[in-house]
């Protein structure tokens, strides 16, 4: 390991769920095979974080444990099997874990171990720690290389503003997988949350009408009115969810043609019926990407007679990663606040940053630590 990193770094602890996070010297994470080591920057804060580590929601994951989620770091040592990856670059670090060997196991590090014997055994054995540290030890391939004097020097994005890469891939990765078009009009359900309101952002960069559903309308104007101010010429439209699975149905029929539905349901609005009057209000043949946790949402017989798809999808793929970051290079995203608004915090401020995270939500607002 080069001479300038550190034997110790800085890193948020957790002991045992329920109990506050610490900050502890730990030693220094090194570059092997298959492994980079990055200096981080900024670290992305989940708006439910303190609800996993608080226990409010039952993640399993073995402890002790480095919180965290992604990442933008910058590299500070490759293992010797690096072949793009050099030290001082700029890099998103994805906590989307996937065994080399067997793609069916899947988890996010330091939020949850996923459910498979495989997932479970590298999470304990091999890639356990987030990335609330100051140096973070992350798989080769987690690590996507940013065009740093494009983006920031050509574009004026910061490091942190980077940060958001973390609420808009997930929606990018729902599109793709449902293979949206450019001109097609898409449904975001609810997009009044962080990774609903960066779907709407999303779809409208890669061309789309967009009708933004939730229950919130003043979250809602304030959605509109962020998507318009930065890019002036998107499609962007509101439908208020009332409850009333009828009303809401003809409330999205009244737009038109109706080509593709993205759900990105939160767990407290599984009962919800928006779900199904986004199905309803398809067009034949066509699709809907569930990534949320709506349940008995299925109109079966508008499914079958309408030739519906249906796909569930578990967050994205390298692919959609690289292709992405291709089209944040190219200037299709807003800059500025009208991209995104952050609120940064220190590793001994975690509380305060868990505690904002959960308030300070919906498009174009982020909240993240600085170690």
């Amino acid at each position: 390991m080069p001479s300038d990193i550190p034997s110790q770094h800085k890193a948020l602890v957790l002991e045992a769920v329920g109990t506050d996070l610490q900050v502890q010297t730990l030693p220094t994470p090194q570059a092997d095979t298959g492994s980079v080591v990055v200096r981080v920057i900024a670290a992305g804060v989940l708006s439910y974080q303190r609800e996993v580590y608080g226990g409010q929601r039952t993640y399993a994951f073995p402890m002790p444990l480095v919180g965290g989620f992604s990442a933008i770091a910058r590299v500070a040592a490759v293992g010797p099997d690096a072949t793009v990856l050099q030290p001082r670059q700029l890099v998103f670090v994805d906590c989307f874990i996937r065994a080399r060997d067997d793609p069916s196991a899947r988890y996010l590090t330091a939020i949850h171990e996923g459910g498979s014997e495989g997932s479970k055994k590298l999470m304990r054995d091999v890639w356990r720690n987030g990335t609330f540290a100051e140096y973070y030890k992350a798989p080769l391939e987690n690590c996507i290389p940013l065009d740093e004097a494009r983006l920031c020097q050509g574009l004026g994005y910061s490091a942190e503003d980077l940060m958001y890469l973390c609420y808009l891939l997930v929606p990018f990765g729902g599109f793709r997988d449902i293979k949206l078009e450019p001109g097609e009009t898409v449904v975001v359900c609810p997009a009044t949350g962080g990774f609903g309101g960066a779907g709407v952002q999303v779809a409208v960069a890669m061309g789309a009408r967009v009708i933004a559903m939730g229950r919130n309308e003043k979250e809602l104007a304030r959605l509109k009115e962020h998507v318009k101010r930065g890019t002036p010429s998107a499609s962007v439209e509101t439908v208020k969810i009332t409850g009333d699975e009828t009303a809401d149905t003809a409330a999205l029929q009244a737009f038109g043609t109706i080509d593709a539905v993205l759900d990105l349901s939160p767990p407290d609005a599984i009962n919800s019926t928006h779900l199904k009057s986004a199905i309803l209000a398809l067009r034949q043949g066509g699709r809907c990407s569930l990534m949320g946790f709506a349940k008995d949402f299925v109109p079966i017989w508008k499914v079958i007679s309408d030739d519906i798809t249906m796909k569930g999808k578990l967050m994205y793929s390298r692919e959609d990663m690289l292709l992405f970051v291709k089209m944040l290079e190219r200037g299709l995203f807003p800059t500025g606040t009208d991209f995104v608004d952050v609120k940064t915090f220190a590793l001994e401020d975690w509380k305060d940053a868990f505690d904002e995270a959960a308030e300070y939500i919906g498009i174009g607002r982020h909240v993240m630590i600085t170690p």
